[in-house]
C-alpha cells in the first residue's frame, strides 16, 4: 500500500499522540511538585527587607504539572515600596487584603483598595506602593519560568 504526503501528514498528529506520556508515567515526576496543604498565616516566618517591609514566604516551587510558582505575604509600611519598578519574565498577580496600594505598570497607574487584586505580565516594567496611611497586607503570586 502507498501513502501518499497528504495522508502521511494526516496520520502524524495520531502518531504524536499514541507516543505522549501516559497519567502513570507523569505520576512519578509529580514527586517533586509543591504539596498540598494549608499555610497559616500566624506560622509563616517574617523577614525583614530594606524597605521596612516584612516578607512571608509561603509557597515555592514546580506544580505537577511543571509550571514554577513562588507565593509569598509582604506587609509594607505608608509611604513605602518593596523596591524600585523592574521588569521579569515571570508573570505577577497582587491579592491587597488590607490597605491601600498603587499598582504602576509601564506608567499607567491603578488604585488598589482592599480585596483588589493587580496582575502584571510577563516583561512589563511595574512597582507597588503604599499610599495610603497604615500598613498594606497583601500576597503576591508569581507564575511562569523563574519564579521559583
Amino acid at each position: 500500500m502507498t501513502m501518499s504526503r497528504r495522508e502521511m501528514c494526516l496520520l502524524l498528529p495520531a502518531a504524536a499522540l499514541s507516543g505522549a506520556a501516559s497519567p502513570v508515567a507523569l505520576a512519578g515526576e509529580q514527586d517533586n511538585s509543591l504539596p498540598s496543604g494549608g499555610f497559616p498565616f500566624e506560622t509563616l516566618t517574617p523577614k525583614g527587607a530594606a524597605s521596612g517591609a516584612q516578607i512571608r514566604e509561603i509557597l515555592k516551587g514546580k506544580l505537577a504539572t511543571g509550571e514554577s510558582l513562588e507565593t509569598h505575604a509582604t506587609t509594607l509600611p505608608p509611604g513605602a515600596m518593596p523596591h524600585p519598578p523592574h521588569r521579569h519574565v515571570h508573570s505577577e498577580m497582587f491579592l491587597l487584603r488590607e490597605g491601600t496600594l498603587e499598582l504602576t505598570v509601564n506608567g499607567k497607574t491603578y488604585p488598589l483598595g482592599p480585596g483588589s487584586v493587580g496582575f502584571v505580565r510577563s516583561n512589563e516594567e511595574h512597582g507597588v506602593k503604599n499610599v495610603g496611611s497604615a500598613p498594606a497586607n497583601y500576597f503576591v503570586v508569581e507564575m511562569g519560568p523563574c519564579a521559583s
